[in-house]
């Protein structure tokens, strides 16, 4: 058995947790001062922190090997088998054309570019977040707000704000799936706090966006229709994230707060030409006069439908629990650790939930899919493959940042990091979520950052006498406004619009809204762990 050390360097904590740091500090450079690619930087850090399991902290060799290989086997399944089915669910529309007929029917919802923002930025992209993630919704909004019309820096901009309130249960949840399981705190209680965090920011996010299309003439004409889509929003993914389904989150809230936005009247009215000439600067594509037919229009909805059908299914008691027979838990092998105390980690043991994962459920659904757009089997087997090949660096990227952490977790280095932390006291309330902040701004991802620091947040919470459940959700709730400065999200955004080489000119006009509401997520954090709004936890 291998015991964790909190002080193995000259029995000292402050010096233990500085050598700790190496890994964090070594991907931290990499990825932010040598802009190396992140999957290099994930891998040399993998090392870095092997090196300091194995040498500093007296982890033997083996067993650092094998925490590394669960980390690497967890992020292959689940985190990317989610990813990778979402994905395919998508190539599938667009191979088909039918993405262009969805493309089509959004932009025949309203001719005002402020509700287009809403529907196509807010509301698709946090469907498209939900749904698959990692950088694919401001890809995708980006294209469709300039093919509206957008000028492609205004796009960008719009795409890339959006992208904030749904992160935390982007990719069928995926960064709270994380959470849970390199915390050890059960899954649906990491999700009922942090679906009391996030919705604040989807309720402003909305009037944030028409603020941008068109400052303060789009915000004074067209606050009830954002405000209505934000509570709509925030209602959805508050009801979903604590009394349903993590996973069912963010697309119970796109829906809601696109029906909401429909529902207004004002989001209706043609938009005055004025507005129309000062917004849409670019140019509009042609085919959005193209009408289609509706039972094109339907089957270019049904992959969606069908996602939301399966996953509404799933959370049937009786079937949930039928699909929960399937996992299988085991000892992980080589892998005996004890933490301070000698108590056995919860990493000794694995678990494998073969059917009741959502990656899985996706899969069930893009074989939905493939037979409602009338995908050949062999067709369908080649655009998962293809999917596979598109994703081959995110693939080795996320596999070595979580088996990183894993090695970090289950060496000591987090706990080391987590007790040296604790000092800050009642002040890591508020530095809680700009640590999340930080991780996502450099990873890119909020399950990264979740799978980099919700250990560290959760030791640094025992020892300062916070909640535990309130800081791991801090981080991946402060992590998601991290996402829209990310060296990885700024090059997505540049490469979808045309502006290769300007990723400079996007972080300045992002930068100052990232920070606002990083500062506004902190006092609701401070406010949580004390009187004022600790009525709101569970």
């Amino acid at each position: 058995m291998f015991v964790q050390q909190l002080e193995p360097v000259a029995d000292s904590l402050g010096l233990s947790a500085l050598v700790a740091t190496l890994p964090l500090l070594t991907v931290l450079v990499l990825l932010g001062a040598v802009r190396m690619k992140a999957h290099r930087a994930g891998l040399i850090g993998l090392c870095v922190a092997g090196a300091v399991a194995w040498l500093v902290f007296g982890m033997p060799l083996g067993q650092t090997a094998s925490s590394a290989a669960q980390g690497a086997v967890f992020g292959l399944f689940p985190i990317l088998w989610i990813v990778v089915n979402a994905l395919w669910v998508y190539r599938m529309t667009v191979r088909t054309r039918h993405f262009d007929i969805l493309r089509r029917s959004f932009g025949r919802l309203s001719d005002d570019p402020r509700i287009q923002a809403l529907v196509v930025a807010f509301c698709f992209g946090a469907l498209l977040e939900a749904l698959a993630g990692f950088g694919a919704p401001v890809a995708i909004s980006a294209v469709m707000l300039v093919a509206l019309g957008f000028d492609p820096v205004r796009a960008a901009v719009v795409a890339l704000v959006a992208n904030t309130a749904p992160v935390a249960f982007g990719a069928m949840g995926t960064p709270v799936v994380t959470l849970a399981q390199v915390t050890g705190i059960p899954l649906d209680t990491v999700a009922t706090v942090v679906g009391r965090q996030t919705p604040l920011l989807a309720f402003v996010v909305p009037l944030l966006l028409v603020a941008l299309v068109d400052g303060r003439r789009g915000l004074r004409e067209t606050w009830v229709p954002a405000l209505v889509c934000g509570f709509a929003f925030a209602a959805a993914q508050f009801a979903a994230s604590n009394y349903v389904s993590a996973q069912l989150a963010d697309i119970g809230a796109a829906l809601a707060g696109a029906g909401a936005l429909v529902a207004v009247p004002h989001a209706r009215r043609p938009a005055a030409e004025p507005v129309r000439a000062a917004v849409l600067t670019g140019a509009r594509s042609e085919d959005l006069d193209h009408a289609d037919p509706r039972a094109d229009v339907l089957r270019a909805y049904a992959p969606y439908a069908l996602i939301v059908a399966v996953f509404s299914v799933a959370q049937i008691p009786p079937v949930k629990d039928f699909l929960t027979e399937a996992t299988r838990t085991f000892d992980w092998p080589f892998l005996d650790v004890a933490d301070p105390a000698g108590a056995p980690v919860g990493g000794n043991v694995f678990s494998l939930p073969l059917v009741a994962t959502g990656g899985t459920l996706v899969l069930l659904a893009g074989f939905g899919t493939a037979a409602v757009l009338g995908v050949h089997a062999r067709v369908a087997a080649r655009e998962w493959a293809a999917t596979v090949h598109e994703l081959r660096f995110a693939i080795l990227t996320v596999t070595s940042v979580l088996a990183l952490a894993y090695v970090m977790n289950l060496s000591g280095q987090a706990a080391t990091i987590g007790h040296f932390v604790a000092d800050a006291g009642a002040g890591l309330a508020f530095l809680s979520p700009a640590l999340g902040w930080f991780g996502v701004a450099v990873t890119g991802s909020d399950t990264s950052a979740n799978a980099l620091f919700g250990a560290l947040q959760v030791t640094a919470a025992e020892q300062s006498g916070l909640s535990p459940e309130l800081l791991a959700a801090a981080n991946s709730s402060g992590g998601v406004l991290g996402k829209m400065i990310s060296p990885q999200n700024l090059t997505i955004a540049c490469a979808a619009v045309g502006l290769a080489g300007r990723e400079g000119d996007l972080l300045r006009k992002v930068l100052p809204w990232s920070l606002g509401l990083l500062l506004v997520m902190c006092l609701i954090v401070v406010g949580q762990s004390t009187a004022a709004l600790g009525w709101m936890l569970p």
